[in-house]
């Protein structure tokens, strides 16, 4: 009869090996637990120490948003901003050092942009803060002065401009807004009239606004007119009247009639009542006519 031998069959040494096996498992076992349950005890503190710091940071965040908000800003003299002044003005740690820097220097700022030069401040913060910057009297007189002087400065004398009579194209050209096309427009119109009388014969210009227009007279006047005989409109002939740059052959026979009709023209004015008649352009009509 056959016996087959059971696994489950072990000898006393096989046995012994098998519990201290366990026994070894139970212990490593029992090393993980412990390990796992230590740090998270450790991350747990650690994360709830985090937390509580957040939170202060926050607090003082807060704290400071609320002292600048309730912070009233009067009108101050920008060299001499403090470090706490700086701070609630919205100013950086080191845009407040690059002012201090230069006032120990002994140099004075004298105007919103030597601030923006000095500081480096952005832009929106120096709209921002500037309305409230006062300097002394006598920074502002000084100023004042400055720019008058400038602008005396670049404002041409009679001697210094250019004859408009003989300006160039390309001298033209070099006046912000004239172009080729205006440029050609004010020689061709020159030449017509046979030399500007006045520099108010600019107007006559088509196209020519009057900003572009003060720009060339910055530059440019009548210097050397063409002579001019004036002419009395009550003795003037129809060939004479119609010769005049701003009359037709109709409009002059129309004004001979209108004279002889009221027997005489007193006033430039009264020459609106005729039909067509260009009146808003007496002020150079009167270049050329006279009433006497």
């Amino acid at each position: 009869m056959n016996y087959r031998k059971s696994h489950f069959a072990f000898n006393k040494s096989q046995r012994n090996g098998i519990f201290l096996l366990v026994i070894i498992i139970l212990i490593l076992f029992y090393g993980m637990y412990y390990v796992n349950n230590s740090s998270s005890f450790n991350i747990f503190s650690t994360n709830e120490d985090s937390l509580v710091s957040f939170q202060h940071y926050i607090d003082s965040l807060k704290l400071k948003k609320k002292e600048k908000e309730t912070y009233k800003i009067y009108p101050f003299n920008p060299n001499f901003i403090t470090d706490y002044k700086g701070y609630v003005l919205g100013m950086t740690p080191a845009e407040i050092d690059r002012l201090h820097e230069f006032r120990e220097k002994d140099k004075w700022i004298n105007s919103k942009a030597d601030f923006k030069k000095v500081t480096g401040v952005s832009d929106s913060l120096l709209n921002e803060i500037s309305p409230y910057f006062k300097f002394p009297d006598w920074v502002i007189e000084k100023r004042k002065r400055e720019k008058t002087k400038t602008a005396e400065k670049t404002e041409l004398s009679f001697r210094e401009k250019k004859d408009l009579n003989s300006a160039t194209k390309k001298e033209l050209q070099k006046i912000n807004g004239i172009g080729e096309a205006y440029s050609t427009r004010i020689i061709r119109y020159r030449t017509k009239i046979g030399g500007f009388v006045d520099d108010i014969q600019l107007k006559d210009i088509y196209g020519l606004d009057y900003k572009t227009e003060q720009k060339v007279l910055e530059k440019f006047t009548v210097k050397n007119p063409p002579e001019i005989q004036k002419i009395d409109i009550n003795k003037a002939t129809l060939i004479q009247l119609s010769e005049i740059i701003y009359f037709n052959y109709e409009l002059a026979r129309e004004i001979i009639d209108y004279r002889i009709l009221n027997e005489g023209i007193d006033t430039f004015e009264e020459l609106a009542k005729i039909d067509d008649f260009p009146s808003h352009k007496i002020d150079r009509i009167k270049l050329y006519l006279q009433i006497k």
